[in-house]
């Protein structure tokens, strides 16, 4: 899989990953594995690979003809951002095809899934309950609803990806580009919101429940699960029908408990994907070397834009901060699945036979690049690893073993009580940190735990200014 979000890629390193993608439950799986069918542009005239800056040339040259087909949106002054969500959500909309209505019966197994679910959960974790009503969905609904916090997501990167490029050109550049900065700017918003519309209406029609890829989308307090993508799920697996219907529910459940009831985790996933973006980065001196030969006239000209777009040095640039904020936010994702995982686990094991069985069909689903993976990867270019999931799992259970249920959800109460990465790798310290040694030690005191971390980082700061001046002193 290679979607990169908005023009970023980022290498797929997990050597756990299924790279040979096979059978992805059920046939809609099989147009993700590649092609035209694949997160990207796909279709509509643009490319499949994710938004290539060196395609806006060709864009501008077939102008004309897309103002005739999407231009009626533009000229109503119906994009307001840095993308054109009108066209996402009618792209969005045109991928989805027909949406059959949900049935009374749908919705009242789902309600009815969804409370016995949360009756068994109450015994499996601190948190209470998080939804005030458990609904069903159609694509259409799931769009509606989930499209706000799509637009927080992606107008960060596209934002800053749209405008880069212009900060490293010539005042006297910029000056002959005016007019056609505007123009590209109506053109990077329609790639942008082509690229989103064909992903969300791919989605719409994987995703099981409002919470499958992580992310807290829907509206707060409203848990959904979307009965077609269910039934699509349940085919060929061995388990009841209402048993999988139970597994989600209690999964959607979990997660609505989890970001219900720890404030600061909405905000600090969005946050680290708009740090990302701040992030974003270009090499001006490759833009101001390719521009002291440049004809300014030139940037008047889409043919001649075009060959200049082409040469490359436009693409944006990974940093090291960008590198940080991504492998916080795959931390986090595999620690908020990581405990759903386990305290659904906890729930339902003694109660449904097929659990283990359904966890790792949704193991084997992520690894082959489910619908979590291919957001991520769209949207900033993350490959979210199974193994860091497993990781996370393997973390909370531990912790759940040797302290009790109490002190495991309580890791939840700070940002900094939080494993790291590295907690992830050698879980040893972080689950000693946790039991206090047997005393109960200072876990418990957030601001205690602040000042032991940043005792750490001082101490760790030291060592390699000491190091550094050692391998100077050697030389």
């Amino acid at each position: 899989m290679s979607n990169p979000p908005f023009g970023f890629s980022k290498p797929d390193d997990d050597p756990d990953r299924d790279k040979n993608t096979g059978d992805q439950n059920g046939p809609d799986r099989d147009q993700n594995a590649g092609g035209s069918g694949d997160f990207g542009f796909g279709a509509g005239g643009f490319p499949a690979g994710g938004f290539d800056p060196a395609a806006l040339g060709q864009m501008l040259t077939q102008f004309g003809q897309m103002l005739s087909g999407m231009g009626t949106s533009m000229g109503s002054g119906e994009q307001t951002g840095p993308v054109n969500y009108e066209i996402a959500k009618k792209l969005a909309r045109q991928q989805m095809g027909s949406v059959a209505p949900i049935t009374q019966g749908n919705s009242e197994a789902i309600a009815d899934a969804s409370r016995l679910a949360e009756l068994w959960l109450d015994a499996a974790t601190t948190l209470p309950a998080g939804a005030t009503k458990t609904v069903a969905w159609t694509p259409n609904d799931w769009l509606d609803n989930t499209l706000d916090t799509w637009k927080r997501l992606c107008d960060p990167v596209a934002e800053k990806v749209s405008g880069m490029w212009v900060q490293g050109l010539p005042e006297e550049a910029q000056q002959m580009a005016g007019p056609m900065i505007g123009m590209m700017s109506q053109m990077g918003g329609l790639a942008f919101g082509s690229q989103l519309g064909q992903a969300l209406g791919q989605l719409s029609k994987e995703v099981l429940t409002s919470t499958d890829i992580g992310l807290p989308l829907g509206p707060a307090g409203t848990g959904a699960l979307l009965p077609a993508a269910v039934e699509r799920f349940s085919k060929g697996l061995e388990q009841p029908d209402r048993e999988i219907l139970v597994f989600l529910a209690a999964r959607e459940a979990a997660y609505q408990r989890l970001y219900s009831h720890v404030p600061w985790l909405r905000q600090r996933l969005l946050a680290t994907v708009e740090e990302y973006a701040r992030g974003i980065t270009m090499d001006f001196s490759a833009i101001e070397d390719m521009a002291k030969g440049l004809d300014p006239s030139a940037l008047t000209d889409p043919s001649q834009l075009e060959n200049i777009l082409q040469q490359g040095a436009f693409e944006p640039q990974t940093t090291p901060e960008q590198k940080q904020a991504l492998e916080r936010l795959e931390t986090l994702l595999a620690l908020i699945e990581g405990w759903v995982e386990v305290v659904v686990a906890s729930a339902l094991n003694d109660r449904l036979p097929g659990v283990a069985a359904l966890s790792e069909t949704l193991r084997r689903r992520r690894a082959t690049g489910g619908p979590a993976e291919q957001t991520f990867a769209t949207l900033v270019g993350l490959e979210l690893r199974p193994r860091k999931v497993r990781e996370a799992a393997q973390l909370w259970t531990r912790l759940t073993s040797e302290s009790t249920v109490d002190a495991r959800d309580g890791v939840w109460a700070h940002p900094d009580l939080l494993p790291d990465s590295s907690d992830l790798d050698s879980p040893d310290a972080f689950v000693q940190r946790v039991l206090g040694g047997g005393d109960g030690g200072d876990f418990d005191n957030p601001m205690a735990q602040l000042e032991a971390t940043e005792a750490r980082e001082r101490a760790e700061e030291a060592e390699r200014g000491k190091s550094g001046t050692d391998d100077e002193s050697e030389s």
